[in-house]
């Protein structure tokens, strides 16, 4: 689908990056390398898009280090549409939204790093049915075409891991019951 709108698959790639966690930030030899792009066509994007102001940048030693404006009046559209691209609305919908007592849901691993890497890690913090979850992780990837690997934790297990959960590599999609 987005393939349609935006032809620069490079583009895509750095929506992805800066859209999906807006508290990712990475700069240019770094994203071409885990995009598998040259940096010159990395450049280019980051460049328009920076002149667009959808990203800022600033120098961190001899870098210059590249994130999604949070202030720009089409972020929040920006960022809609590349969860609904990858399924989050759905799986919010078709997954979190009926297992009951979910506390939070974040998305971790590639994704939450903006990297689509086909499989979505997902990590719930609640008291749920392992049965019907597997049962709704089924129902859901043949609706979001991708595969879903979901971790359950109780309160108490979140509450001990939670300071060692990396802010970059986590993404909140759902607490108590409230999309984020």
């Amino acid at each position: 689908m987005l393939e349609a709108l935006i032809t620069s698959k490079t583009r895509i790639k750095l929506l992805l990056k800066f859209f999906i966690n807006s508290d990712s930030s990475a700069h240019l030899r770094s994203l071409a390398k885990e995009m598998n792009e040259s940096t010159n066509s990395v450049r280019l994007e980051l460049n328009k898009m920076s002149e667009a102001g959808l990203l800022i940048s600033h120098n961190e030693g001899k870098t210059i280090q590249y994130a999604a404006n949070d202030k720009h009046p089409l972020f929040p559209e920006l960022k809609s549409l590349v969860r609904k691209y990858l399924g989050l609305d759905k799986l919010v919908e078709q997954l979190v939204r009926r297992l009951g007592d979910v506390r939070y849901a974040f998305i971790v691993g590639d994704y939450a790093q903006g990297k689509d890497s086909g499989t979505i890690d997902l990590l719930i913090v609640g008291n749920v049915d392992i049965t019907m979850l597997n049962y709704l992780v089924g129902k859901t990837e043949s609706v979001i075409h991708r595969k879903v690997k979901t971790e359950v934790m109780n309160l108490d297990q979140y509450n001990k891991t939670k300071p060692s959960l990396n802010k970059s590599q986590t993404l909140l999609i759902w607490s108590d019951d409230s999309v984020m």
